[in-house]
């Protein structure tokens, strides 16, 4: 995938969670069309044709993304983190990032060595932890537990989580060139 395309997967991915926030927060949309809305808002801006975009709730989204990182030939360690990180910024949760991401990757796992497995795995865990902000329950608790201002925690909490991910990925990234 070029960087162009990249690019305008990550500007549609922004695009659809601004319409999932709008939509339940500003509009009142109960969150399950919230999120069809946002998902196919998506899929259009990151030129899926209509008829893929509709059976991808048919067939599941995550096969989609998984044919879509296969034929785009993205490393799959950079794929699964990519997933991660986008499952956490939309949710908050570790856990449901690790959890989702890992079961859309699976069309790609199958094939991997055990090794490579192994650092799909703590890809995704890395992804997973990235940028902790305000939808997540952990934000919360170390502003409470040590009394800092939301700004504060920004700056300190949601940065070292970022830092903890991308140093993460990057030490996966250089295991598999040795591995």
């Amino acid at each position: 995938m070029n960087r162009v395309g990249f690019m305008n997967l990550i500007a549609a991915a922004i695009i659809g969670i601004a319409i999932i926030v709008l939509l339940i927060a500003v509009c009142k949309v109960h969150p399950f069309l919230s999120l069809l809305a946002g998902s196919f808002t998506m899929a259009v801006c990151a030129s899926v044709e209509y008829d893929k975009a509709f059976g991808s709730f048919t067939s599941g989204i995550g096969d989609v993304i998984a044919n879509s990182i296969t034929e785009s030939a993205m490393n799959p360690l950079i794929a699964g983190w990519l997933v991660a990180v986008l499952i956490r910024l939309a949710t908050g949760s570790a856990t449901v990032a690790t959890v989702t991401a890992s079961g859309i990757m699976v069309p790609l796992a199958t094939g991997m060595n055990p090794t490579h497995l192994a650092l799909l795995v703590l890809a995704i865990g890395a992804g997973s932890v990235f940028f902790s902000h305000l939808n997540d329950a952990g934000f919360w608790l170390v502003k409470e537990y040590f009394g800092m201002t939301v700004g504060q925690t920004l700056k300190t909490w949601s940065l070292m989580e970022t830092i903890l991910s991308v140093v993460g990925l990057g030490c996966v990234m250089l295991l598999s060139l040795v591995l």
